[in-house]
């Protein structure tokens, strides 16, 4: 029989970047969630946000979704559908989905460390390492220093890298990837990432001048969510288009999917609502033979793309692993070694966070601490 869900609680956290992601993104905050079944057996998740609504995902987390969720089983894969249609008057995404996440990773966790085995284990390992490549929320740095940002994924090992573009002016995006490109040789794979920040007709002009230094892929050139202004600039260019950080269900992706919109989805573990999901999405991509490379969250992504059929890209986003910026409680359950990504052996999902970077005042008064 399975255990049921006796108590949830959460955390608020505040992660300062090493390296701003820009002038109003300079730390990353979570929430973590501790859930506790009935046999007495805890798991850990956590819910994730660069910069935007962390309060209102914990807010969800401690009431709604904690209401619906106590007393129901312990699983998952049971839990998540029927957790979404309750929450779906209030948004199918977003918030919604970004809150959900918290849960279903603490429930996988817990899952795992039932059994003593890491989530890559218990979903079905399917490789031993994956490719990893350099990411860059680089846009706001000098040429030179973006120069040498591509010089440092060049020494170490990287066989793809993805930068900024969308720059006031297209000359500058040109002269920017000119460099990039002169710094990791023809050899090696480029992506380029506008963050949704051109119009269909800037758009159609910057990637045709891009192409030139050989694209891999252009992500997010429009409004993430305009389904038919990407129908009609896949139709004007060649450059294969990845999105999806932005895409919050499994119907949507197959909306872009199905419509011929995409050629790599990037789910972003989290946004999507956890692993349960974004399995279900990684599902749809290889039944329609769509590439997908996760979004982001290395330490999580990892461990999902070697549990799944075919090679997929990890995006590793230079000194941004939970890692590097020092808050992880206990040894990452991922290792990097050139551009190849393993596991390490830890139980569970192997994410747990520092005490001391808790944020005390969001803290106060909220729920019990784990």
């Amino acid at each position: 029989m399975t255990a049921s869900i006796r108590r949830i609680a959460t955390r608020a956290i505040r992660v300062p970047l090493s390296r701003p992601w820009g002038p109003d993104v300079r730390d990353l905050s979570l929430v973590e969630v501790v859930v506790e079944d009935s046999a007495g057996d805890r798991g850990y998740g956590f819910s994730w946000t660069p910069s935007i609504g962390a309060a209102a995902v914990r807010a969800h987390l401690d009431h709604d979704i904690t209401a619906f969720a106590l007393g129901r089983d312990a699983d998952a894969a049971s839990l998540w559908e029927p957790l979404w249609r309750h929450l779906h008057e209030g948004g199918g995404g977003g918030i919604t989905t970004i809150a959900m996440a918290g849960l279903d990773l603490a429930l996988w966790d817990l899952a795992a460390r039932r059994v003593g085995l890491g989530v890559t284990d218990l979903v079905g390992r399917r490789h031993e390492s994956a490719e990893v490549y350099g990411s860059g929320v680089n846009l706001h740095y000098p040429l030179d220093e973006l120069v040498a940002q591509a010089g440092r994924w060049v020494d170490a090992g990287f066989d793809a890298v993805k930068v900024k573009v969308g720059s006031p002016s297209l000359a500058d995006d040109v002269e920017r990837i000119r460099a990039v490109r002169d710094v990791i040789g023809p050899g090696r794979r480029l992506m380029v990432d506008a963050n949704q920040r051109w119009t269909p007709d800037q758009a159609e002009r910057a990637i045709n001048e891009l192409a030139a230094f050989d694209l891999a892929w252009i992500e997010e050139p429009l409004r993430a969510d305009d389904l038919a202004a990407h129908v009609a600039l896949s139709e004007r260019i060649e450059v294969p288009v990845a999105l999806g950080e932005n895409l919050y269900t499994r119907y949507r992706f197959a909306e872009f999917i199905d419509a011929g919109a995409v050629d790599v989805v990037q789910p972003n573990i989290v946004r999507v609502g956890g692993i349960t999901p974004f399995l279900a999405i990684a599902g749809l991509a290889a039944d329609r033979g769509v590439e997908l490379a996760p979004h982001l969250l290395l330490e999580l992504s990892a461990q999902l793309a070697l549990a799944l059929p075919g090679d997929h890209l990890v995006e590793s986003v230079e000194d941004a692993s939970f890692e590097t910026l020092g808050a992880l409680a206990s040894p990452s359950p991922v290792a990097l070694a050139g551009n190849r990504v393993r596991t390490t052996g830890q139980t569970g999902l192997g994410i747990r966070f520092t005490e001391p970077r808790a944020d005390a005042a969001a803290s106060a008064d909220r729920t019990e601490e784990p």
